[in-house]
């Protein structure tokens, strides 16, 4: 699956420039030039890729960091795009510490937004993890949705980040 309609990814080698395995699911690591542009969730059984490239060994890299380290920061150069809503909302997840959540509802009273607004802002982050929307939860502390989803596969990812991060029991 990956984070952007929560469909199957149609897997090809040429689509991702690394393949990283992760306890939660294969990250597929999507690079242009000199730019992080996409992390996509991808099922465990999906075949590894090494990375291609100079970039994806260096996400891998920080990722890996992240896995052993939930306090790790990342030091990527990102290509967002985005709506100027959506780019808010995302620099917004950004401020959240780790070990931290914030509320759908809490984002959108800082941006003068609606909480669904934030939500769809959210699941349409191309670059998980290091845009940390999984700290996004609903004002009554319940997960929310994540990756366009409601339960299943995308919450127990969501559920392990924030139990890597301490938020989460």
């Amino acid at each position: 699956m990956n984070t952007h309609d929560n469909k199957p990814t149609i897997e090809s080698e040429n689509n991702y420039q690394a393949k990283l395995i992760t306890p939660f699911a294969v990250l597929g690591i999507c690079t242009e030039e000199d730019w992080l542009v996409g992390i996509d969730y991808l099922s465990l059984e999906t075949t590894t890729l090494a990375p291609q490239n100079h970039l994806a060994t260096e996400v891998c890299n920080q990722l890996q960091a992240y896995l052993t380290n939930p306090s790790f920061n990342f030091d990527l150069s990102l290509h967002i795009s985005g709506t100027v809503h959506q780019r808010r909302v995302w620099q917004s997840i950004q401020t959240i510490p780790q070990g931290k959540t914030n509320s759908y509802a809490a984002i959108a009273g800082q941006l003068n937004s609606s909480p669904r607004a934030v939500g769809r802002a959210c699941g349409a982050n191309h670059i998980p993890i290091v845009i940390p929307c999984h700290r996004v939860i609903t004002k009554n502390g319940k997960l929310g949705g994540f990756m366009n989803a409601s339960d299943g596969f995308p919450l127990d990812i969501k559920r392990w980040l924030l139990r890597h991060e301490g938020a989460y029991e």
